[in-house]
């Protein structure tokens, strides 16, 4: 049976694709293991139908396999096939074996500082390669790099946006993972390839074995990636100073990928080969897209059973997440459930296994106004105020969204 048109098995073909396996599941769709007819191992990511159908959705679909298919060489695993047009839109990419990077720190443990400035070179030679493409990856983290044999790939341009795009890049929704976020990301504000810059430093402090920001909830992690300087405590001594500099507030004090490139690999020194990516502790080798387990069920309709509360802050299990932030209250909403923040009362936490429904409303023409219902019978509320009226309009548009992709 085609997907989508069988029941809910494994579905035999996507286009024309054989389907061996399913890889992973999270809030975007299914990802499986296929081969083509001469053979070939195919990694084949699946909108899940329910999301399919917002043209919002396919909208980002779209831009997604317009970013990945414009980026290509041994920087990403290169667009093979696409159907964004399809019932369950889906984008067929060359598999490619090897542990994420958040895989091989847990089997083997932090780098040392050549291995550093090899991953980190390898890094910003893909980054240059995207942004010279007029991308944005948005989404740059230790679950998103593939350790392959040759060499680093960046995957998932599943929030990938075009530079010059306009709705999809609208300011005011963060997509992303927080730790990782740069300054301007976290805030919703216009975000350009410096965002990917700061990414990249804070996948750094990981790969050393640290954490640049700490842990914590995804708005305490993102209040002290705007207010607060990194934890470089793990990072070698002679790679502070340029990872301090990735890790800059401003994003005009962050190097470019070139410039960065040469800070880690100056032209007059002789090409570093690859590092081995073997690890010595067997780390079964993930597909090339590797999302997070499945979401929880919608915020905005009551579970039937209880939902597992996952941990937002570890990169590599992060999903999407949803932003809004006003002068005084703020809101976020991820995998783990809904985060209420004020200035006045600080975050309000809740999972999802004890929230019973979300509501949302406008009220006035630029507030916001956010109820989480929790079984115990109790009701939090929060009023956000935009900025603008058109912001308000977003904010509408993209939370039904986004508590879609926790169906």
């Amino acid at each position: 049976m085609e997907h989508g048109v069988g029941g809910p098995g494994l579905p035999e073909r996507i286009g024309g694709y054989a389907v061996e396996r399913e890889l992973g599941a999270g809030g975007m769709g299914t990802v499986y293991l296929a081969r083509s007819r001469g053979g070939r191992a195919v990694a084949v990511k699946v909108a899940r139908p329910e999301l399919a159908s917002d043209p919002h959705f396919r909208e980002r679909f779209r831009a997604e396999v317009a970013a990945a298919r414009s980026v290509g060489g041994f920087h990403t695993a290169p667009v093979v096939d696409a159907d964004p047009s399809a019932a369950a839109p889906w984008l067929a990419t060359a598999y490619v074996p090897g542990p994420t990077l958040a895989a091989l720190l847990d089997a083997e443990g932090p780098m040392d500082e050549a291995r550093l400035r090899q991953l980190g070179a390898a890094l910003a030679e893909a980054l240059e390669a995207i942004h010279g493409c007029g991308l944005v990856h948005r989404d740059l983290k230790p679950g998103n790099i593939i350790m392959a044999a040759d060499g680093p790939r960046v995957l998932d341009f599943g929030i990938a946006r075009a530079l010059e795009s306009t709705r999809l890049t609208a300011t005011g929704t963060a997509f992303g993972t927080p730790g990782f976020l740069a300054p301007e990301q976290a805030q919703g504000l216009e975000v350009g390839g410096a965002a990917d810059v700061f990414a990249l430093g804070a996948v750094l402090v990981a790969a050393a074995g640290g954490s640049a920001f700490g842990a914590g909830t995804p708005i305490g992690l993102m209040y002290r990636s705007v207010h607060e300087p990194p934890d470089l405590s793990a990072v070698p001594d002679g790679l502070r100073p340029v990872v301090a500099s990735c890790l800059a507030k401003d994003p005009a004090g962050r190097p470019t990928p070139g410039a960065l490139l040469d800070l880690l690999a100056p032209p007059d020194t002789a090409p570093a080969r690859p590092v081995a990516y073997t690890p010595t502790v067997a780390v079964p080798p993930p597909p090339a897209y590797a999302p997070a387990p499945a979401g929880p069920p919608p915020p905005h309709r009551a579970p039937t059973e209880p939902a597992p509360v996952g941990d937002p802050s570890t990169g590599a299990d992060a999903d999407l997440a949803f932003v809004a932030v006003g002068p005084d209250s703020s809101l976020l909403v991820d995998a783990a459930g809904v985060v209420l923040g004020s200035t006045a009362d600080g975050d309000r936490s809740f999972g999802w296994a004890e929230i019973a429904g979300v509501e949302y409303t406008a009220e006035g023409p630029k507030h916001l106004r956010v109820t989480v219902r929790l079984h115990a019978g109790t009701a939090h509320h929060c009023l956000l105020a935009a900025r603008r009226r058109a912001r308000l309009q977003e904010w509408l548009e993209d939370l039904p969204l986004i508590l879609d992709c926790f169906a």
